[in-house]
């Protein structure tokens, strides 16, 4: 039995919830992505997207260079100190902005604008304010628009932060993962507390609103009690937000994960107490849950949409600002666009020589087909306010739910309401307090993909 209060669950119990399982940062998942799906495919439903001129859209912008790598990274990032590299890199990125730009034709606001990577502040600021330019010059930002962007404080200055700041960003996210020490030498990221803090400081200075610290559980020698430690002093910087995140293992996909001996990680039961340890130092810290891996103020506008249930999630994470279409820019970026996925190349030459001749970098992709919007709805609700209310998917997409999923459903009691982890009564499929951590099963029950047999090749992360 874990020894959290928080988490009562058997050893034997926990066994089973251990399986490979999706994410769900997109539904289907980016595994059934397929190269049928192409630079045309994409283009066809850029022309949809561009008839709903009063949506307003989001934007990612993938910016992949780092300094060093991290150990436990699983983003698409390049790794280099030659700063001519990132030139080339972002003379391309321009065409493929004012590319998506002109296909949108007049549909140009921006709701939610986000730069991630590898790391955006490996920029200057003279690269970051003419990248941010060109953008502008294409797109107008609603007054409420979410412009956020991911720092690294071992790099990022004190002149960056600034004009970030000038320069409109709102939200501010960086990475923690784990200050002790023997962590931070086992996954090759030294950060000391005093860094961070000096980072994290000069950014509520410049009037940043809302800062957002990322901790991963799950890493090398990591336990309970030094665990603690670090929420104690992610809280007492007071962050807006914090993302929890479980460390995924997956050494075949992402090979620099092989400097990190498996031996080394914590097992199951340690990790469970590790997200336990976490949401007891935040919730008496005064936070709340927010969706299965954040937390919030109460007083956060992520913690308001989820209490009222109007949660979000995309590629970019939970959020509050839900456009109907977010499109992707930069190597590796993922779009969402009119009910289909379009993912671009990983590979900087494939990339420079698609962008550079006027054409999108998409590598693959997926349409939704059959009721692959109907089960995204339901697994989303799940992943995003871990319940689904059965009356209004009914009437949103013309259905009888029981008739519909009654093999989901028969699953259903059989394996998370037996175990404790949901319930479905009267009009809703609920996950309970426990479930929490172990959303990702409820979910699975209704990815019709994860029926269909594979070549037995890994291809997620642990569930737990």
């Amino acid at each position: 039995m874990i020894r959290n209060e928080r988490i009562q669950v058997t050893a034997e119990r926990l066994a089973r919830f251990d399986r490979p399982g999706p994410r769900y940062t997109s539904y289907p998942t980016a595994v059934e992505f397929s190269e049928s799906f192409g630079a045309d495919q994409y283009l066809e439903h850029l022309e949809r997207a561009s008839e709903l001129k009063d949506s307003p859209v989001s934007l990612y912008l993938h910016l992949p260079f780092c300094e060093e790598r991290c150990w436990f990274c699983g983003c698409n990032v390049i790794i280099t100190r030659k700063t001519g590299i990132s030139d080339r890199y972002l003379e391309s990125l321009e065409r493929e902005v004012r590319l998506i730009a002109s296909r949108l034709k007049d549909r140009r606001q921006v709701n939610q604008y986000h730069w991630g990577g590898g790391t955006p502040t490996y920029l200057t600021c003279e690269q970051i304010e003419h990248l941010h330019h060109v953008v502008r010059e294409e797109f107008q930002f609603t007054p409420d628009a979410e412009v956020a962007i991911e720092v690294d404080p071992r790099v990022t200055t004190r002149d960056q932060i600034a004009l970030l700041r000038k320069l409109g960003w709102n939200r501010i996210s960086m990475g923690v993962q784990d200050f002790t020490p023997e962590v931070q030498e086992a996954v090759n990221r030294i950060q000391p507390f005093d860094m961070t803090k000096e980072c994290f400081d000069a950014c509520r200075a410049e009037g940043f609103g809302s800062i957002n610290l990322d901790l991963i559980y799950g890493l090398p020698y990591q336990n309970p009690e030094s665990f603690a430690q670090t929420v104690e002093q992610v809280v007492s910087l007071r962050p807006d937000r914090v993302a929890c995140y479980s460390y995924a293992h997956v050494p075949w996909i992402k090979h620099n994960q092989k400097g990190i001996q498996p031996e080394d990680l914590p097992a199951r039961e340690v990790k469970v107490e590790l997200f336990a340890t976490a949401i007891d130092g935040f919730l008496s810290g005064g936070y709340v849950q927010v969706g299965m891996d954040h937390f919030a103020l109460a007083t956060d506008e992520l913690a308001r949409a989820s209490a009222s249930g109007s949660l979000y999630r995309n590629f970019m994470g939970y959020t509050v600002m839900p456009a109907s279409d977010q499109i992707g820019m930069g190597v590796s970026a993922i779009g969402d666009v009119r009910e289909a996925f379009a993912q671009n190349t990983k590979k900087l030459p494939i990339y420079y020589a698609a962008v550079d001749g006027g054409r999108p970098a998409t590598e693959k992709g997926y349409a939704l087909v059959g009721d692959d919007a109907l089960r995204r709805d339901v697994i989303m609700q799940l992943m995003c306010n871990f319940r689904v209310n059965v009356p209004a998917v009914e009437q949103k997409f013309g259905i009888d739910f029981r008739r519909h999923f009654a093999t989901e459903l028969e699953s259903l009691k059989r394996g998370p309401v037996a175990d404790g982890i949901a319930n479905v009564e009267g009009g809703v499929v609920e996950v309970t307090e426990m479930g929490r951590l172990f959303v990702r099963l409820v979910a699975m029950e209704f990815d019709r993909y994860l029926k269909q047999p594979d070549a037995g090749k890994p291809t997620y992360s642990r569930t737990v």
